[in-house]
């Protein structure tokens, strides 16, 4: 019964703790604390709820529906680069609507890590199943540490949270996740640091 339940939990944890949930709670601050102009907080709302939350999901829906991935949580690494391929186009065409509207240094250089961090993980996934969750988890933490500061890190429990829901319901080993966390933080507020001046 015990176990029975901590899968349950699990997997409600694992299916709202997805990397399009955080980027819809990481740029929500983002909007209400780094962008001054009401237009440019629209332009940045409208791009990540279509092309960071809807178009990503509804993607993932549509292959689960043609039988191009074998389960929702994409267990067969190989199955994975065509998504993610169409991925890093979606955030692309995000990323050029943040250009041209010139929105804050912070938001713009977050969103080309959606672009940057996904190419590294086709490279990854070639020959290692990383944890995407753990990434996607791990990487809006390293933003908020980079916008935000030391308050930052009070994302570490969530990482935990989705680093153990993966493991538990065994679409990756400790490894996996962890090496997940790390690279997407590290990633992310390397990026952040390095880029962040020329946006």
């Amino acid at each position: 019964m015990e176990t029975n339940s901590s899968n349950k939990i699990a997997r409600i944890l694992s299916t709202l703790l997805v990397p399009p949930s955080f980027s819809i709670i990481i740029f929500t601050l983002f909007v209400i604390y780094l962008e001054s102009a009401v237009e440019k907080k629209i332009i940045l709302s409208a791009v990540v709820l279509i092309f960071g939350f809807l178009a990503p999901i509804f993607l993932f829906l549509y292959l689960k529906k043609k039988g191009k991935l074998v389960d929702i949580d994409a267990t067969i690494k190989e199955e994975r680069t065509f998504p993610f391929l169409i991925s890093i186009l979606i955030y692309s065409i995000g990323f050029i609507v943040l250009l041209i509207f010139r929105i804050n240094p912070i938001s713009t250089v977050f969103w080309f890590c959606y672009i940057s961090n996904t190419a590294i993980i086709i490279f990854i996934n070639k020959t290692w199943k990383i944890s995407i969750h753990a990434m996607g988890a791990a990487g809006p933490t390293a933003a908020l540490v980079y916008a935000f500061g030391l308050r930052g890190f009070l994302m570490v429990p969530v990482i935990i949270l989705v680093a153990w829901s993966r493991v538990k319901l065994k679409c990756h080993t400790n490894a996996q996740v962890i090496a997940g966390g790390f690279l997407g933080f590290i990633t992310t507020y390397l990026q952040l640091f390095l880029l962040t001046k020329y946006f």
